[in-house]
């Protein structure tokens, strides 16, 4: 059942969600700067009170939480499968995908934001997070 894998290549899909997350940052960063550079209130910043951000700017914003949310699930994931060592093909194959879910996820709310299509691939990355999970507690559960 566990087919193991150099446990250090469960760190290279970590990677690229935490760049993934700085990419989020800058986005909602220069969102924000071409706001205020567009005219809108810089004391907006100060308590968020006043005069909405623009849209492109929220959704910069939201972005950048959401890659605190499942995210975090996704780096315990990693990190524990790292840990006790228990990196298979499975772990890697379901990282991966992912990461692949959360790339095309965040492609389209930073592009053309189409909640249908930007669900689909949130759904996509759930049921992966959830594989990776059970692959986890699969082998866990094997060590006991």
């Amino acid at each position: 059942m566990f087919n193991a894998a150099n446990p250090v290549s469960i760190l290279l899909p970590m990677l690229v969600i935490a760049l993934l997350t700085f990419i989020g940052f800058i986005r909602m960063a220069a969102a924000r700067g071409a706001a205020v550079k567009g005219g809108h209130d810089p004391a907006y910043y100060k308590a968020h009170l006043g005069t909405p951000e623009p849209e492109a700017t929220v959704a910069a914003v939201r972005h950048y939480g959401n890659l605190f949310e499942l995210p975090t699930l996704f780096y315990a994931a990693c990190l524990t499968a790292f840990v006790l060592p228990a990196v298979s093909t499975w772990t890697l194959a379901f990282a991966w995908a992912y990461v692949a879910a959360r790339l095309v996820q965040s492609a389209i709310h930073m592009s053309y934001n189409n909640p249908t299509h930007r669900g689909g691939a949130f759904v996509f990355g759930v049921l992966c997070m959830l594989a990776l999970w059970i692959n986890l507690a699969l082998a866990i559960c094997a060590r006991l």
